[in-house]
């Protein structure tokens, strides 16, 4: 996949109102929760659920989903290595500028790569990357199968799908892991919540007296 040339006449610009005056208004810090796992694992329900929680405790949250990107911002790719690979990049681009913005990130993806995800940590920032790790058996993944699409892909009807016909690289050093095919999908939220408590993420407001 070729990548496009960069124009030699633009350059960044910065904004008067800083992360920290961003942060500061919305009563939290910005981190992207970076949830990846095989199809049908978990992660988009969980991050539902993550999202509707966080933002009923009065913070400011937005969830980016793999179907969801793949309609819009990436409907120009497929699913070769090369297109994963940009598929990622342009997801953790968009995760460091809702950062850069004050809010909380929740990027549900396959991103079955190491060295993508890695490549999303840099781009987003150490100190702000999340890796949540939602491991399922495959076996468990293909009974739930809600879209069919490992059946599909047993049949040769899709190819390279992750798991069947293409790779998935467990993560090595996850924050978070989740095991959904053993507990609940309230106890891996709380899992998650109790992390983001354990991160400072949730700020404290002042008291005035």
């Amino acid at each position: 996949m070729k990548s496009a040339r960069k124009s030699e006449n633009v350059s960044i610009e910065s904004s008067k109102v800083t992360v920290a005056d961003r942060e500061e208004r919305f009563d939290q810090k910005s981190v992207t929760l970076w949830m990846t796992g095989l199809s049908a694992s978990g992660k988009s329900t969980i991050a539902r659920a993550v999202e509707s929680a966080i933002f009923s405790n009065g913070h400011v949250v937005y969830w980016l989903d793999g179907d969801n990107v793949r309609m819009g911002l990436n409907r120009d790719l497929g699913f070769s290595p090369q297109e994963r690979e940009e598929n990622i990049r342009r997801i953790a681009e968009s995760a460091r500028l809702f950062n850069d913005a004050g809010l909380i990130v929740i990027a549900a993806f396959i991103s079955p790569y190491r060295a993508d995800r890695q490549k999303a940590r840099q781009i987003i920032g150490e100190g702000r990357f999340v890796e949540v790790f939602v491991d399922c058996p495959l076996s468990v993944c293909e009974e739930r199968d809600p879209k069919g699409l490992y059946e599909k892909a047993r049949r040769g009807e899709i190819t390279e799908f992750t798991g069947i016909t293409a790779p998935y690289e467990t993560p090595l050093e996850p924050d978070l892991v989740l095991r959904t095919g053993k507990e609940s999908i309230s106890a891996s939220v709380s899992h998650v919540m109790r992390l983001l408590d354990s991160r400072r993420v949730f700020m404290a407001l002042p008291t005035v007296e």
